[in-house]
């Protein structure tokens, strides 16, 4: 395979939307339950666990857009392969395809989990499902433009939720912040892993990196992207701590549902419905980018036509998510995911920039040139 991949100068989208590609890629269910699982570790101090992983996050993109700088043109499949061979590539490659098929498969589920425990106890896994990946699937049959442009729409279309916590907010109580930094190093740094789950998902960077056609202007936007998501959780967490009781908060399964469950208006009674529903456009975008990403990576590593294995594996997925009904199982799926994705999203980086380096090196001394 080769190493850069070759896009069509009409298939290429402009760097200002990798701010919605990001945002895209790492709101979905894991804010729903982010906050509390941030509090089992941090307590009040849980603010200063997302500004920690924030902080992560912003070194992490740093490092990945060092190494893809290095190429003229190349995703991670194509820089795995350089770097490591041909065999042990494609097999880092599939991990990372593996990887995003657990991801789908997990936000499937969860959202499925809190249709079934908010709203219909008995509402069927495969409707919900069959809607998802269809959806997905017609997006991607656009391409990566379609792709993009899903992502700007539902984006905007669910951004007005956030004013509904404005009721909730002006009932905060100041005290529940006090007293700051009572959470030792080690419980913030645990805050701050708990955020995995829910912040994931810039990893579409290293996918999505060769289709930017104005790469010079790439890094503003996807930093305001993550930055933008990162605050999301931040404001969700400082309200939910703000308004209920410490000791409340630590068994609230879906705090950010149960938040809006305490809204009201006079014309509209259950606000929670109402937001479970539009919570499928925040799911949208991220199935729509996992399952292009799966697709996207057997065509590179194994020249399987998108066209071909996206109806497999949307099957697959399908029989799966209808199958897993329990929800400790569909918790423990969520945590190794969580628990997988630390790993390959914030750890390896680190590991490819010295491998990719001493490649840069070796081709220098060898005479030969950039790939």
């Amino acid at each position: 395979m080769d190493v850069n991949v070759a896009v069509k100068s009409g298939v290429k989208i402009r760097a200002f939307y990798l701010f919605f590609l990001m945002v895209g890629a790492q709101l979905g269910v894991g804010t729903i339950g982010a906050s509390r699982y941030i509090f089992t570790f941090a307590k009040q101090d849980s603010w200063i666990s997302i500004l920690i992983a924030l902080l992560f996050m912003m070194l992490t993109v740093v490092v990945m857009f060092y190494i893809l700088d290095q190429y003229e043109n190349a995703d991670i499949f194509g820089i795995q392969v350089d770097v490591f061979g041909s065999f042990i590539g494609k097999i880092l490659g599939t991990v990372y395809i593996i990887y995003f098929g657990a991801a789908l498969v997990s936000v499937l589920l969860t959202y499925i989990e809190i249709i079934q425990v908010f709203l219909y106890p008995t509402f069927p896994a495969y409707v919900i499902s069959f809607l998802s990946l269809s959806l997905a699937i017609y997006c991607i049959f656009g391409g990566i433009r379609v792709i993009t442009g899903a992502a700007f729409i539902f984006i905007l279309l669910t951004q007005p939720l956030l004013f509904l916590l404005i009721d909730p907010a002006t009932r905060m109580y100041s005290e529940h912040f006090l007293p700051i930094l009572q959470a030792s190093p080690q419980e913030l740094l645990q805050g701050a892993w708990a955020t995995t789950y829910t912040l994931s998902g810039f990893e579409m960077l290293f996918l999505i990196y060769p289709f930017i056609k104005n790469k010079e202007k790439a890094k503003l936007p996807t930093f305001l992207g993550i930055a933008y998501s990162a605050f999301i959780l931040f404001i969700t967490t400082i309200i939910l701590i703000g308004y209920y009781s410490l000791r409340y908060i630590q068994h609230i399964e879906s705090s950010l549902i149960t938040l809006f469950k305490s809204i009201s208006f006079t014309f509209l009674e259950r606000i929670d419905y109402f937001v479970i529903a539009e919570w499928m456009m925040v799911i949208l975008p991220n199935n729509i980018l996992l399952m292009w990403g799966m697709t996207y990576g057997l065509k590179r590593l194994y020249s399987i036509k998108q066209r071909h294995s996206i109806f497999i594996l949307a099957a697959i997925i399908l029989v799966i998510v209808s199958i897993i009904k329990y929800d400790y199982k569909i918790l423990r799926i969520s945590d190794y995911v969580g628990q997988v994705g630390f790993w390959l999203i914030f750890v390896y980086p680190f590991v490819l920039l010295p491998c990719v380096m001493i490649k840069k090196k070796w081709r220098k001394k060898k005479g030969m040139e950039k790939p």
